[in-house]
């Protein structure tokens, strides 16, 4: 027997869509803000030559600064204001996760509940715009020495660059929860995502040019397209799997009738991290390399072997990739969910694992099963990512068919389908309260 809610589920339609106002409003909130945001991608910072920026970019586009410019939604290989998109803040978002496991400060603030969460995003957002501005001066001191891109080179032009991509920047970050708090979705999740999808035609073009010409087999091309469609089906597949634990909770008499007794089931999900932590990972790698492919060879002989080392394919660059995703996998799963606190949640209300004391016992048992899918999770999230790089290593097709990226556009579209639907539910709820005759109704 379907409950109240999958009966509801089933009958959304185009209908009920039409009717929820508010959804509307959100959903249009969200479109304007990321139109906003790739118009941004094409304002180029002052004093760039564009040519002499296209000419260095088109030789260097094969290594990290590919990668880089796929999250900024081709804003780097412009050089746009919104060049460093928003990978200072989240890199600002792990400095700050890795630091409340650390600082006793912080850890106390994120026992405080919200205004503990409020005082960490404020750091954060002081850390973003730190790293923004060692990033902006890191990428302005790179152009000057760029040959030809830099049509004034001085201090006036660091202190504009400076300033311009911080600004860029923080205002993405504020975009960001803006969507968040007026749109649909986790905003910068959607800004990651609309750089990705925005350029996902050129790069479309770009493969086909490149058969055409003979550069790909067409077997290459098929088996590229192929490829693409098998990892998203695992990738749903693998996003909505879930362990369901069964728990119970005992019954109760109160006077002469017995209530209580049902049984309802703990999720954990497979992924419980889910695309976090391919981009942490791919954040961490980009942050100490950001400027390193601009030097075309001119710098030192340290820095132009580390460049080489961390090439896509390369094995450091794979064993380095792979040791992040897999740390993040842990590290963000150990943050979001707390054994302990679930624990004591199911035993505050007499919620039992059967065959489990209630207690300590019982978050020893979710956490070993949680520690399980996270490692099958964790070597789920680095073959996916680590696959298709290796074949695009090999055969220079863009990055935007690999596997971070097609695991940050599927996760972030069901994530987001998934809000709609929770939005619909709760519009056709509120009508169904609107129409009936109970009190709550008429409040």
């Amino acid at each position: 027997m379907a409950s109240a809610a999958e009966q509801l589920a089933a009958n959304l339609n185009f209908a009920a869509f039409a009717k929820a106002t508010e959804l509307k409003k959100r959903i249009w909130f969200t479109l304007g803000v990321l139109i906003v945001y790739r118009l941004g991608t094409y304002v180029p910072l002052p004093g760039i030559d564009p040519l002499a920026l296209a000419r260095i970019f088109e030789q260097q586009q094969s290594g990290l600064l590919g990668v880089f410019d796929m999250f900024a939604g081709g804003a780097v290989g412009r050089m746009a204001i919104f060049a460093l998109a928003i990978m200072p803040y989240i890199s600002s978002s792990i400095i700050m996760q890795l630091m409340t496991t650390v600082s006793p400060h912080l850890a106390q603030l994120k026992k405080e509940g919200e205004q503990g969460r409020k005082q960490i995003n404020q750091y954060t957002r002081y850390g973003t715009v730190i790293l923004a501005a060692l990033q902006g001066y890191g990428i302005a001191v790179g152009l000057e020495g760029a040959q030809g891109v830099v049509i004034d080179p001085g201090v006036f032009f660091r202190m504009t660059t400076v300033i311009t991509l911080v600004g860029g920047t923080i205002f993405l970050m504020w975009l960001g929860e803006q969507i968040t708090a007026r749109g649909v979705g986790n905003g910068i999740s959607l800004i990651i995502f609309s750089g990705i999808v925005a350029e996902l035609p050129r790069a479309l073009a770009g493969t086909l040019e490149l058969g055409r010409q003979g550069a790909l087999s067409t077997v290459i091309i098929l088996f590229l397209a192929v490829m693409v469609v098998v990892v998203i089906m695992i990738i749903v597949f693998v996003e909505r799997a879930q362990r369901r634990l069964l728990v119970q909770y005992p019954k109760r008499q109160v006077g002469n009738k017995l209530y209580g007794g049902d049984s309802s089931h703990l999720p954990l999900k497979l992924n419980t991290a889910g695309v976090i932590p391919p981009i942490f990972a791919s954040s961490l790698l980009l942050l100490p390399m950001t400027i390193a492919n601009f030097s075309s060879g001119q710098g030192p002989d340290w820095l132009n072997t580390m460049t080489a080392m961390l090439g896509h394919g390369q094995p450091l660059y794979i064993a380095l990739y792979a040791a992040g995703i897999i740390f993040f996998a842990f590290f963000y799963t150990a943050i979001v969910f707390n054994p302990a606190d679930t624990a004591d949640n199911l035993k505050k209300y007499g919620g039992f694992i059967p065959g489990i004391r209630p207690g300590q016992r019982t978050a020893e048992y979710i956490d070993f099963v949680l520690t399980r899918l996270t490692a099958v999770g964790a070597v789920y999230l680095t073959i996916v990512c680590l696959l298709p790089e290796i074949l695009i290593s090999q055969y220079k097709v863009p990055f935007y068919f690999g596997g971070t990226s097609l695991l940050i556009v599927v996760s972030v579209t069901m994530d987001t389908v998934s809000q709609v639907q929770s939005h619909l539910l709760a519009h056709q709820y509120e009508g169904l309260i609107k129409k009936s005759k109970l009190r709550g109704g008429k409040r």
